[in-house]
């Protein structure tokens, strides 16, 4: 079953960090789809909860160098 999670994040400032925070979540296995945005300052992801959840997807932001407010 899907689930949607949309996040504060800041530090993401143009395409390219849009880019490096989908790359990192989209590697996530259970990550379906990913919506990142620099202009909005939140990263939206639509993922299978019986595979990955809230606490990786946090994990995974901060981990390509972002806060997740």
């Amino acid at each position: 079953m899907a689930e949607s999670l949309t996040l504060a994040v800041s530090g993401m400032k143009c395409g390219g960090c849009e880019a490096n925070v989908s790359n990192k979540l989209n590697a996530i296995d259970g990550v379906l789809m990913v919506k990142a945005s620099s202009k909005d300052k939140e990263v939206t992801v639509e993922f299978d909860a019986k595979q990955t959840g809230p606490s990786a997807i946090k994990a995974a932001i901060t981990e390509a160098g972002y806060k997740v407010d």
